[in-house]
């Protein structure tokens, strides 16, 4: 899985700072949550193709995660796109669907598909599940969590010992099929090891530190969270129903996540270090995204 910050700046953005849009390439596509103003601007200095992504998930419909939208889809049809884009978001998804269709865009020549979700699984297949969850902001807001969805470890001398031939049978077993073997059914439980969690991240969205969010990112290997504020400005991150760096390094912590990126930070702090500092002292691993920044996990 390859994380790319493609903005990081709250509302108002700065020279070093974007608009919030976060990319993942995972499982052969390429997944937005968020689309800022410029994010199809910042994909240029990246790897990350329009073309290859192949769903959006918005948060909140707030100008500094939205406003890249209608730029970002005409621009995959000025590319000749013609794959279908799936963009999920929050009650009122519909309202930016007419909003993009009354500025003067023509109809796209590509399918797009227009998702209003809520709390609950969005996806789910073999290799992924990608979860929503309201979180405690100023308007519906949704935190989103992508999970791997890995297979149990085939014990193949265990198939062996039950006279399973080497062949397609392991494979069969290995995706949950029982085989019969000399009149004898072998089932998948026979030879698979324990469960095995895959990695897991979260993404906060905007919000208020809440026990929604802790209990919906619980054992994540990357939370990434808002931290609009600093300490010192904890009536501002009240007032706006943001968090502080701290707010977000207790999420962590609470919620028994491995690793804290810090995103959406104020224009206001042109020195991050005192923010990286406050939440460090709670919870240790964590950083603080620029814009471009990639993740490997």
């Amino acid at each position: 899985m390859e994380i790319t910050f493609l903005g990081t700046s709250s509302a108002v953005h700065s020279y070093k700072r974007s608009h919030a849009s976060i990319a993942l390439k995972a499982f052969g596509e390429t997944i937005l949550f968020d689309c800022g103003e410029g994010t199809q601007r910042q994909l240029i200095y990246t790897n990350i193709s329009p073309m290859k992504i192949s769903n959006i998930f918005i948060t909140h419909y707030h100008g500094d995660h939205i406003l890249g939208v209608p730029g970002l889809l005409q621009t995959m049809n000025f590319m000749g796109r013609e794959n279908k884009l799936h963009i999920y978001g929050p009650k009122g998804l519909d309202n930016l669907q007419k909003a993009i269709s009354h500025l003067g865009f023509p109809n796209f020549d590509f399918p797009i598909e227009w998702i209003e979700i809520d709390n609950g699984t969005i996806i789910e297949n073999e290799e992924y599940v990608i979860k929503a969850q309201r979180v405690k902001h100023n308007t519906p807001t949704l935190a989103y969590s992508i999970e791997e969805l890995k297979k149990p470890r085939f014990q193949r001398q265990k198939a062996i010992d039950l006279g399973v031939p080497v062949g397609p049978d392991f494979g069969k077993l290995h995706n949950g099929i029982p085989v019969e073997v000399n009149g004898k059914t072998i089932r998948p439980e026979q030879v698979l090891g324990p469960p095995r969690k895959g990695v897991k991240i979260t993404y906060s969205g905007d919000t208020r530190p809440c026990e929604e969010l802790i209990e919906f990112a619980r054992d994540s290997t990357l939370l990434i969270h808002e931290a609009t504020y600093k300490v010192e400005d904890t009536d501002k991150a009240e007032e706006h129903a943001h968090s502080t760096s701290a707010d977000a390094a207790r999420t962590a912590l609470y919620s028994n996540s491995k690793e804290l990126i810090l995103t959406h930070i104020s224009a206001r702090y042109n020195d991050v270090d005192n923010l990286l500092d406050e939440a460090k002292k709670i919870f240790k691993n964590t950083k603080i995204a620029e814009d471009l920044m990639k993740v490997e996990l």
